[in-house]
């Protein structure tokens, strides 16, 4: 088993078959009162789970928003779009069967946003990002990262798996930055960045 912080550098993946990588957050009412708040909490706010693959250093595929199995094989598979943070657990997750990765991606970065217009990171409570060990059916969670109360940024580049000779490395990076909302291509750069 591995367990994963970010003062401890790029952690060995020698064994894990399949990561999971998951995002849970609670509503809340924000700066909201009374009736209004409890409006804005019943309804949630909707913060996405997005993972990008990259091929040398230029992002080529994005699993979530809208786009859950975007290698077409099952290596990289996004649960959904939740888009209120209500239930209990992760609320959107990605997983990667590293074995079934096509050659030519070499590292892929997993990223949290406020992403679409009026979310907000402010609207959240309690956002969680977990790692999991799935490999063999089992999930033996391996890390939990929380991103700071204090940002006013709406992403957090969460973790970035990289391809190493024939195996893989998991690098926590729990860095948050601006992301330009529905903008896509700022998603990108955002993650070429990490």
């Amino acid at each position: 088993m591995i367990t994963l912080q970010k003062e401890d550098g790029p952690a060995d993946l020698d064994g894990v078959t399949h990561l999971s990588i998951g995002v849970s957050w609670d509503a809340t009412v924000g700066a909201s009162g009374g009736i209004l708040g409890k409006i804005r909490q019943k309804a949630g706010t909707d913060l996405d789970l997005i993972a990008i693959a990259m091929q040398n250093g230029e992002p080529v595929r994005l699993a979530g928003l809208d786009s859950l199995d975007p290698l077409g094989n099952g290596s990289l598979v996004h649960s959904g779009d939740n888009q209120t943070g209500h239930g209990d657990g992760d609320d959107e997750t990605v997983t990667v069967e590293f074995s079934r990765v096509p050659q030519n991606i070499n590292a892929i970065v997993f990223i949290a946003a406020a992403y679409k217009k009026r979310s907000s990171f402010q609207n959240a409570r309690n956002i969680s990002f977990k790692v999991y060990d799935a490999t063999g059916g089992s999930s033996t969670q391996v890390a939990d990262i929380w991103p700071s109360l204090l940002t006013d940024d709406n992403g957090c580049a969460v973790a970035k798996a990289m391809r190493v000779g024939s195996g893989w490395k998991l690098q926590v990076i729990n860095e948050t930055g601006k992301i330009k909302q529905g903008d896509e291509r700022a998603l990108m750069r955002f993650a070429v960045s990490k």
